[in-house]
């Protein structure tokens, strides 16, 4: 059974008296352990449809089943309950409150939590993304890398089956964006988080295993890549 399966999805929103496509019949599985790129341009449907899939949206019609449950038929509760417990998020902006330290941040998904191991969780979730000697440092004392890595350390520190990144190197350099990508792939290839990341940079792309092409809200290319070893590059 896949980890994601959607099927024949659209999502429509009204905008005054017309009513909006978005996404018109969208079908496609991902395997737990996968890392798939999506790309298309802008207006394409790819933003709407990774709010689906982070159970951030519901679709209009057809079906997503995560994790074998349909998430169409959850409440709100029930959705929140799926995020927090399967799926960490990465944005383009790192969203780091600025007056904590790398550690605070980090622990901010466990606040509500009954974790009384916070504290170490989100010390081995920076040290996954290579800052186990800056977490005591507020953002302004980070690279834009180093921030975004935290940012992934947040993701990670409620130990999800799926990452979500959208444009998770679109702040950053070319270089800095590849090194970050390296941080992605080895949490991938070695912890075998699935990983999903929308991206508009075709290195990036490449650096997945698929590459789902959405155009005009429909599935318009579902291609296999050989997952580029962006380390190599850095």
């Amino acid at each position: 059974m896949p980890l994601i399966d959607v099927q024949s999805v659209t999502k429509a929103y009204q905008m005054g008296d017309i009513a909006v496509q978005a996404l018109r019949g969208v079908s496609f599985t991902i395997a737990e352990g996968e890392m798939v790129a999506i790309m298309g341009p802008s207006g394409s449907g790819k933003s709407t449809l990774m709010n689906i899939l982070g159970c951030l949206d519901q679709p209009t019609a057809g079906s997503y089943c995560l994790d074998g449950v349909d998430v169409g038929g959850l409440n709100d509760n029930q959705l929140a309950d799926i995020r927090n417990r399967k799926i960490g998020f990465v944005f383009q902006q790192y969203m780091l409150l600025q007056r904590t330290n790398a550690l605070q941040n980090v622990e901010l998904p466990l606040l509500y939590s009954d974790s009384s191991l916070a504290a170490e969780r989100a010390r081995t979730a920076l040290e996954a993304v290579g800052l186990g000697d800056r977490l005591y440092h507020k953002p302004n004392e980070l690279s834009g890398g180093q921030q975004q890595r935290v940012a992934i350390a947040r993701a990670l520190v409620n130990n999800p089956r799926i990452i979500l990144a959208d444009e998770p190197t679109g702040a950053l350099d070319t270089k800095t964006g590849k090194e970050l990508m390296t941080v992605i792939q080895q949490l991938n290839q070695e912890q075998g988080i699935t990983v999903i990341l929308v991206t508009h940079e075709l290195v990036v792309a490449q650096s997945a295993q698929r590459i789902i092409h959405i155009r005009d809200g429909l599935v318009a290319q579902d291609e296999a890549v050989a997952g580029l070893d962006l380390s190599e590059a850095v």
